[in-house]
C-alpha cells in the first residue's frame, strides 16, 4: 500500500469522495509539470518527486478502479529544432525513459516486466531473479541518431522532441569515435545507430577558462558543453572540441540484425563503434543493482558525466511486445544516482502565474554552486510543502539538483534564528491582476479566479506556439509577452494576423527578421488535429490524449460537433466519449467544457477563419492491418494479459474502447465473458476467439 508523505492521506483511508479529489489535483499537478518539462525547460520538482506523484496516482486508481482517469503526460523530451538548422523527422521516435530513484523502484520495475506476460513459457524467461538484462551506464550528454546507408554515414540528427530533430550531419562527421564507413559486414543497408555524445571532463575547465576570456557565457556543465559544441553553426569548431560517442540502440533498420541488445552492441563493436566498456549483461534483479553500486563509486573517477544506470530487457522478442505506455518503454528503465546538495540562504518568495492561473511559489536564494552549476531558484511547489518543510524568508536551507538538474529546497536548518522569523503566509489574491485566488476542496494549488488575467493570457499564448503545439519559430516565451503587453496580440488567431511592418520598427526587430517571423507564422497555417488539440490547452489534454480524440474523431469538424453535443449527458456523444480506452469522467468533464464556455467558442471560431485544421492522418493498412478497426476485448484473456492486448491492438492501428456498439470492428472474447459478448452477438459484431486475436497480434 502506497505510503503517504507528510501532510496527504493515505490512500487506504481515502473515501470515495476524497480519492476523486485526490485524483483531481493529481492529474492538474502532474500536467503543470509535464507542461513545465517538456515545454519550457524549467521542471519545478525532482524526478523522485515526480515519479511519487504518479505513483499515488496509481495506487488510487487501483483502490477505487471506477474512478480511474487520464493524465496524458508528454512524450517528448528534448528541445525544439535550433534555428540556423534544417529539421528531421525521426523514423521511429526518439522517447525517454521511466526513472527509478531507489532499488525499491528497480525491484518494482524487474516485478513489472514479469507481471505483464501470462503464458508460462514467458514467464520462465522474465522471472526477476533470473531475467536477462544489460545494464549500461547513462550518460549525460547528447542524444543523436546517425543514418547509414549502404554502410556510409548520410545523416546526424539529434533527439529535438523525440519525434523532430535538427540535422546536424556536419558536425557530427567531425566528433571522435563516429565511423564515417561501417566496417565488417551484416549491417543493415539501412541503419540508425543511436547513442550520446559527450564532453570529457578533463578539458572542460579549460574550455570555459577559453570562453569567459573571449567575453563569452561559461558553460553549466559537461553536457551543455557537449549540446552547444555540436550545435555551433560553423562544424570547424566542433572540430576543436573534445566530443566522442558512444552507441547503445539503434531506430530504422532495413533488415533484423541481432536477437538482443547484447548481440547488437557486439554488432556495434564489429562496425566500428565505441560501445561503453562498463556495459555489462546481467542475470536478475541483484546482479543489476550491483552494477549500479560499482558505477556509483567509480562514478568520479570516469572522464565523462554518467547520472545513472540505464537498465534494458535483454531479448528483443519480449522487448518489443512489452511495447511501450504513452511516455516510455515498458522493457527499460533509468536508475538514477542520488542527487547532490548544498546549503544556502532564501532570500524572498516570489510568486509566478501560470496559464490556469496557478499561483506557485519560487524561492529566491543567495547563489550557490551545486553540483557545478550555480543556483539561485528553486521551487517551493505550493502552500502545503511551505508548511510542512517550515520554510521561512531568511532560513539557511538544503538545496538540491535532484538528477543533477532540478533545484529544489529539500530542508530547512533549524537554528535559534529560525523560530524568530515570521512564518510564510501564503498570498491569497493574484500578484499579477489583485484577484481573488481560491483553492478548490482536495487541491493543493491556489489559483486566480480572473479568466482575462494577463499572466494567464500569455501563458495560454506561450503554450500554443510551444514545440509540440504550433512550434512557430522565432516566436519565443519574450516575445509573445512584449506582443501581449504592446496589444499586438489578444488571443491566438491574432498571431495569424500580424504584419511584418508591425513588428520590424520594434527593438531588437529588423524587417529581415520580420519577415522570418511571419513566414514561419504562415508555415504554420495548416496543422494536424492532434497537434491543434493539443494546442488548445484544454485542462488534462496532453498530448497522448490530444492524439486518442483526434485518432477517434478524425475531424475537428466532428469533434467540435461531439463535444458541443456531449454536455447533455443523455446524448450518444458523452458515453461514445467515456468509451475511448483511457478517457475517464473527469478528463471527459474537462473536455467537453471547454467548448461548453463561450469565450472558448469565440476563440475556435476565429482561428477557424485563420487557419486549416487537417484531419487526423490514420495508419495505412500496408504498416497497420488494424488500422481504422474498433476492437474491445471481454472476458480473462489467457495467453496475454488484458494490458498487452491493449498494447498490441493500439500498434497494430485499433482503438480499444471498453463497451459494444455497432460500429465495433471485433470483439475479443476471453473465459467466463458476460454481456459484452451477449451485446455483440445481438448487434451482429464479429467475435474473435483469443486464439483467432492472437494470430492477428502475432501476424
Amino acid at each position: 500500500m502506497s505510503r503517504a508523505p507528510s501532510g496527504e492521506t493515505a490512500v487506504d483511508k481515502l473515501s470515495p469522495a476524497e480519492a476523486k479529489a485526490e485524483l483531481k489535483r493529481l492529474a492538474a499537478e502532474i500536467a503543470r509539470h509535464d507542461n513545465l518539462y517538456h515545454q519550457k525547460d524549467t521542471p519545478e520538482i525532482a524526478d523522485a518527486d515526480y515519479d511519487a506523484l504518479r505513483r499515488r496516482n496509481t495506487a488510487i486508481e487501483m483502490r477505487f478502479p471506477d474512478l480511474v482517469r487520464v493524465d496524458s503526460p508528454s512524450k517528448r523530451v528534448g528541445a525544439p529544432p535550433a534555428g540556423g538548422f534544417a529539421k528531421v523527422r525521426h523514423a521511429h521516435a526518439m522517447l525517454s525513459l521511466e526513472n527509478a530513484m531507489n532499488d525499491n523502484e528497480v525491484r518494482e520495475f524487474f516485478q513489472g516486466v514479469r507481471n505483464f506476460f501470462r503464458d508460462p513459457r514467458d514467464v520462465a524467461r522474465v522471472e526477476p531473479d533470473t531475467i536477462a538484462i544489460m545494464a549500461e551506464p547513462k550518460i549525460d550528454g547528447l542524444s543523436c541518431s546517425l543514418r547509414y546507408e549502404k554502410g556510409r554515414l548520410v545523416l546526424g540528427a539529434t533527439r529535438g522532441d523525440g519525434v523532430t530533430g535538427e540535422d546536424v550531419t556536419a558536425n557530427i562527421r567531425t566528433v571522435k569515435t563516429v565511423p564515417q564507413e561501417l566496417k565488417g559486414k551484416g549491417w543493415p543497408d539501412t541503419i540508425e545507430v543511436r547513442g550520446e555524445v559527450y564532453f570529457v571532463k578533463h578539458l572542460f575547465a579549460e574550455l570555459n577558462a577559453e570562453r569567459v576570456k573571449a567575453g563569452e557565457p561559461a558553460f553549466a556543465n559537461p553536457r551543455n558543453a557537449a549540446a552547444g559544441s555540436l550545435r555551433q553553426l560553423d562544424p570547424a569548431v566542433t572540430a576543436t572540441r573534445p566530443l566522442y560517442f558512444f552507441a547503445y540502440a539503434w531506430g530504422e533498420a532495413s533488415k533484423g540484425f541481432a536477437n538482443s541488445h547484447s548481440d547488437a552492441l557486439a554488432k556495434f563493436k564489429e562496425w566500428g563503434f565505441a560501445i561503453n566498456p562498463l556495459s555489462k549483461l546481467c542475470h536478475g534483479v541483484d546482479a543489476a543493482l550491483n552494477v549500479h553500486a560499482k558505477l556509483a563509486e567509480q562514478r568520479a573517477s570516469l572522464d565523462y558525466d554518467i547520472d545513472g544506470v540505464v537498465y534494458k530487457v535483454n531479448d528483443l522478442d519480449l522487448e518489443e511486445r512489452l511495447g511501450f505506455v504513452s511516455r516510455a518503454p515498458r522493457w527499460a528503465i533509468a536508475h538514477k544516482f542520488p542527487a547532490e546538495q548544498a546549503r544556502t540562504v532564501l532570500k524572498a518568495i516570489e510568486i509566478q502565474v501560470g496559464r490556469q492561473g496557478t499561483l506557485t511559489p519560487v524561492a529566491k536564494l543567495e547563489p550557490v554552486t551545486v553540483g557545478g552549476v550555480v543556483v539561485s531558484n528553486a521551487t517551493l511547489h505550493n502552500e502545503d510543502e511551505i508548511a510542512r518543510k517550515d520554510v521561512r524568508v531568511g532560513d539557511t536551507v538544503i538545496v538540491q539538483r535532484a538528477g543533477d538538474v532540478i533545484p529544489q529546497i529539500v530542508g530547512v536548518i533549524e537554528d535559534a534564528a529560525h523560530a524568530k522569523r515570521p512564518k510564510y503566509k501564503f498570498p491569497h489574491e493574484c500578484p499579477e491582476c489583485g484577484s481573488p485566488a481560491v483553492r478548490e476542496e482536495g487541491e493543493a494549488a491556489w489559483r486566480c479566479t480572473n479568466f482575462t488575467c494577463p499572466a494567464q493570457a500569455v501563458e495560454r499564448l506561450k503554450h500554443f506556439v510551444s514545440r509540440d503545439a504550433f512550434d512557430i519559430e522565432g516566436m519565443g516565451e519574450k516575445h509573445i509577452a512584449e506582443f501581449w503587453q504592446d496589444k499586438l496580440i489578444r488571443s491566438p488567431a491574432d498571431i495569424f494576423r500580424l504584419k511584418a511592418k508591425q513588428i520590424e520598427e520594434r527593438e531588437g526587430w529588423g524587417k529581415l527578421s520580420a519577415q522570418k517571423l511571419i513566414a514561419a507564422i504562415a508555415s504554420r497555417k495548416t496543422m494536424p488535429l492532434d497537434r491543434f488539440i493539443y494546442a488548445l490547452g484544454i485542462p488534462q489534454t496532453g498530448e497522448a490524449t490530444a492524439k486518442l480524440l483526434a485518432r477517434h474523431y478524425r475531424s475537428f469538424t466532428r469533434f467540435r460537433t461531439a463535444m458541443t453535443t456531449a454536455k447533455d449527458k443523455d446524448s450518444a456523444a458523452w458515453p461514445e466519449l467515456l468509451n475511448l480506452h483511457g478517457i475517464g469522467e473527469d478528463t471527459a468533464a474537462d473536455v467537453v467544457g471547454f467548448f461548453g464556455e463561450r469565450h472558448n467558442r469565440k476563440v475556435l471560431d476565429e482561428l477557424e477563419a485563420e487557419i486549416d485544421i487537417s484531419d487526423y492522418a490514420a495508419p495505412t493498412a500496408g504498416n497497420a492491418p488494424l488500422a481504422g478497426k474498433t476492437i474491445v476485448f471481454t472476458g480473462e484473456l489467457q495467453a496475454m494479459s488484458r494490458k498487452e492486448a491493449t498494447t498490441r491492438a493500439e500498434a497494430l492501428g485499433a482503438t480499444v474502447t471498453s463497451s459494444v456498439s455497432a460500429k465495433t470492428s471485433y470483439v475479443v472474447v476471453g473465459a467466463a465473458a458476460g454481456s459484452k459478448a451477449t451485446k455483440a452477438k445481438a448487434l451482429g459484431v464479429q467475435m474473435l476467439t483469443e486464439d483467432e486475436w492472437l494470430k492477428l497480434a502475432r501476424g
